[in-house]
């Protein structure tokens, strides 16, 4: 055994070592892929995590103790923080400024313990003047017109109001956790927060809303705000159910007389999905790479096979038993493997120091080396199916005289007589369609529940459609060669001259290492631009998520209770920076008795100050939907909700319920449907309407704006958001681009799938060379004896060079061209199953060309170089190629 091995590294160096390479290519990518997952899973968890002011949020219920809740929340495990919050409802706010009194609706005001913003550093953001004592929110001191230093008085019901002097004017980042309904499910929570809220020392709190439970008790009410450092598991899902599961024990300890409300679980309920589908991102991504360097593996492997066994039927005659024969077949397939695990564990940890950071791609230690063995373990079973099992079944399944055969017979495999392919096609068409039917839903988390589902079976379609079409290649390659001899010999007679017929029936004959060799470099092209496809797409939609969020670049929202007109947008576009400033018109309008958002829109010129896609409405491209608003200013796009809820048709006429600047009063006013519009920057996911601004104001008497989009060209967004503050101070909530990237979009938004993304597409380029230009370059070094056997029967060095050039450009046309059409269904297919991704779906794909162009100028390069090299080998002494072998 010792000699065999010494003889395979002394003669087949280079066949075992581009073996090994495709071995190291699968465990570089499935421990790079496995650990990147396990890392993402971490990073979901704690950005979610991160996300949380208050992680609990333990409403003392009527007739329960407060003292009691709240030392049953301290000694709760991994309750670091528990402060008791007092609200109280109020009738209203007053305040008197300029001769003028200004007056609110009902609100809330909170008592809060002095060292509460210490403790939940997120939860209150100061604005102008002190950050302790009378603290008056910012929408509430527009709504005042109040400033630090004014005094309000508090309404208190059945009592006096009282009057405070404001100390400070605050923002509220989470309030709609903190006003939430505590105990009640998602549907019945507030739509929004309350516009006015007063916050109170807990000490002026007892003083002057604590005689207000004498005389409405439901008026005011006992949180115990709590934090929790309790270490919870890497992954959302099982984090989600240890928080679940601790509140729960705290409910049972008091015994019925409180209730949490977990913002903690309700964060982790949000990124357990998100951890789902970067488990499917792990198999559509991950697994086909390492099939495919599988399959190259097998390929290099295989293009010696008839090598192999021609030395193996050596072996049995020269008295070898067959399991003497296995165990050094078995010895090669171990070298292969351990070898091809030491290049590709390397590989991997380079590639986490260099895309993420860390060789161990955030995770654990422990992870990272779980995976790392587990890709390694991989990779030696990759070994032993491509070079022992080939050689097991050449031994059990033929004689040495058929071994020791020169040229194999070459017939029809059992799949292709039995249309494997058509069936894998027809089947993945079906479970496609399927699977991308209207309201499916490919993972499913229902809130408050800790099992989630994903249906994996849904990617048996994008699966068989690239099995099925690397089958069909493999099909029509072979068709084309065994029948195509006169196109072959037109193809190849510029490099042949009068061998092309010669030439065309050897590749003909020997069709089998091209035909394998193409549908490797398609499958190569197909995964590249697959993947390069969806990252693009994914890139680009995050982005539209983020300017559907704040609206464009820079997004002035004017506060309740403030009153500008289009001609305050004038002042805004004399900022450096800012190259245009578009209105919106924000209101609220009931169609029946259903209260939905409305937004006026100047048509002619909203387009340019934001992005529409096609994809955010229905019933007409983006471009004629706003002209029918231009040119019918009574037209009205309306959300795809409303037209199913109200049974409507285009043309119907529409009569909603709009407030009247004049009376203050709602009026009806007439609209007619004109198409469904499914997302518009700022608006809500869910039902709302777009409408002409200008027919909105003359029917309303009021052409108030609700906000502003400033476009900067997508150039220092968040510098002109500083000047825009600088200039409007308080009365305007000002956001900009790139403080929104960071807080929309799903938590797998926030994971660095780019990083893993630049891997995988130079581990594709690298695929692609492969397939194209090595596995060719070993097939044609097979067939030295022929080339020998040619030029001592008078070929020239230039019609064999020809003869190789030849095989090659049929390599490149076949391999191109069956690839491009693969990646176009395979992308597409892949897009729509993974439309859950996306937010908000894409209307077309993002091609990347400047990549795709890379991709196949490298695969072209590699081809050439293969054959170039074959070629100079070709043209060596025939004497001398004839002795060797």
């Amino acid at each position: 055994m010792t000699l065999w091995l010494r003889g395979l590294v002394r003669h087949r160096a280079w066949r075992m070592l581009a073996t090994a390479a495709g071995v190291g290519l699968s465990v570089a990518l499935l421990a790079a892929i496995g650990a990147f997952l396990t890392a993402s899973k971490a990073t979901m968890t704690a950005r979610a995590i991160a996300t949380v002011a208050v992680d609990w949020q333990v409403e003392v219920q009527p007739g329960g103790d407060p003292a009691a809740v709240l030392a049953a929340v301290r000694q709760a495990s991994g309750i670091t923080t528990a402060l008791p919050v007092e609200f109280g409802r109020t009738t209203g706010f007053q305040a008197t400024a300029d001769g003028s009194t200004q007056s609110t609706g009902p609100g809330v005001v909170l008592g809060l313990p002095d060292d509460y913003r210490a403790a939940f550093p997120g939860e209150i953001r100061p604005l102008s003047g002190r950050s302790d004592g009378v603290l008056l929110a910012q929408q509430t001191a527009a709504n005042l017109h109040a400033a630090p230093g004014d005094t309000i008085r508090i309404g208190r019901p059945g009592l006096p109001p009282v009057a405070v002097t404001v100390d400070g004017v605050i923002d509220l980042p989470q309030a709609d956790s903190l006003f939430q309904k505590v105990g009640a499910p998602p549907q019945s929570q507030p739509s929004a927060p309350p516009d006015n809220v007063l916050l109170l020392p807990a000490d002026r709190f007892a003083r002057l809303m604590g005689p207000v439970a004498a005389v409405d008790p439901q008026a005011i009410t006992t949180q115990v705000h709590a934090h929790r450092t309790a270490a919870l598991p890497h992954a959302p899902a099982a984090a989600y159910t240890s928080v679940v599961g601790a509140a729960h024990n705290v409910e049972a300890a008091s015994a019925g007389s409180a209730v949490v409300g977990d913002n903690l679980a309700a964060a982790l309920d949000a990124a357990r999905s998100d951890a789902a589908y970067a488990q499917i991102l792990f198999l559509c991504l991950g697994l086909p790479g390492a099939v495919l360097a599988a399959l190259l593996t097998a390929a290099v492997a295989g293009s010696g096979a008839g090598r192999r066994r021609r030395e193996q039927a050596l072996l049995r005659v020269r008295g070898f038993g067959i399991r003497r024969v296995l165990r050094l077949a078995a010895l090669e397939a171990a070298l292969v493997g351990v070898l091809g695990g030491a290049l590709g564990l390397p590989v991997a940890a380079i590639v986490g120091r260099t895309a993420f950071g860390s060789t161990s791609f955030g995770a654990g230690t422990g992870s990272t080396l779980l995976w790392f063995a587990i890709a390694f373990g991989a990779g030696l079973l990759i070994a032993g199916l491509t070079v022992l099992l080939p050689a097991v079944r050449d031994l059990r399944g033929s004689s040495v005289v058929a071994a020791r055969r020169q040229v194999d017979r070459v017939g029809n495999p059992l799949w292709m007589r039995a249309g494997l392919d058509f069936g894998c096609l027809i089947v993945a068409l079906l479970v496609f369609r399927a699977s991308s039917a209207n309201n499916y839903s490919l993972v499913l988390a229902p809130e408050g529940v800790p099992q989630i589902s994903v249906s994996y079976w849904a990617f048996f379609g994008p699966a068989l459609l690239w099995i099925g079409g690397a089958l069909l290649l493999w099909r029509l390659a072979s068709l084309a060669l065994a029948h195509g001899r006169g196109a072959l010999t037109v193809l190849v007679r510029p490099l042949t001259g009068r061998l092309a017929r010669t030439t065309a029936a050897s590749m003909s004959r020997q069709r089998t290492p091209l035909v394998r060799s193409v549908v490797l470099l398609a499958l190569a092209i197909s995964f590249a631009v697959s993947t390069a496809t969806f990252n693009a797409t994914y890139r680009q939609q995050a982005e539209a998520d983020a300017v559907l969020t704040n609206g464009a670049d820079v997004t002035v929202t004017e506060s309740p209770g403030v009153v500008a007109g289009p001609d305050a947008g004038t002042a805004l576009a004399a900022i450096p920076g800012v190259r245009s400033v578009e209105p919106l018109q924000h209101r609220l309008a009931y169609v029946g008795s259903d209260l939905q958002d409305f937004y006026g829109v100047r048509p002619d010129t909203i387009a340019g100050s934001t992005a529409l896609q096609d994809a955010y409405f229905a019933g007409g491209t983006a471009r004629s939907l706003l002209r029918q608003l231009a040119h019918r200013p009574d037209a009205i796009l309306v959300s795809d909700e409303t037209v199913k809820d109200f049974q409507l048709s285009p043309g119907d006429l529409i009569r909603l319920r709009l407030q009247d600047s004049r009376t203050k009063g709602f009026r009806a006013v007439a609209f007619h449907y004109a198409g469904i519009v499914k997302e518009f920057p700022t608006a809500p996911r869910d039902s709302f309407f777009v409408a002409n601004a200008a027919y909105v104001a003359k029917a309303t008497g009021s052409d108030a704006i609700g906000s502003f989009l400033l476009d900067t060209g997508g150039r220092n967004q968040a510098a002109v958001a500083a000047a825009v503050r600088s200039t409007l101070g308080d009365s305007a909530k000002v956001t900009d681009l790139t403080q929104v990237r960071a807080q929309v979009g799903s938590s797998l938004t926030s994971v660095d799938l780019a990083g893993l993304t630049r891997f995988e597409l130079a581990f594709a380029v690298l695929i692609a060379a492969g397939a194209g230009g090595l596995v060719l370059a070993l097939g044609i070094a097979e067939r030295r004896r022929a080339f020998a056997i040619a030029t001592v029967l008078g070929a020239r060095r230039w019609q064999l060079r020809g003869l190789v050039l030849g095989e090659a450009l049929a390599v490149t046309i076949g391999g191109l061209t069956g690839g491009a059409l693969m990646a176009w269904g395979l992308a597409g297919m892949l897009i729509k199953v993974l439309t859950g991704v996306f937010d908000p779906p894409p209307s077309a794909a993002a091609v990347p060309w400047p990549y795709l162009s890379a991709t196949v100028v490298v695969a072209v390069a590699a081809i050439a170089v293969g054959a170039l090299a074959s070629a100079r080998s070709s043209a060596r002494p025939a004497v001398e190629e004839l002795r060797e072998l």
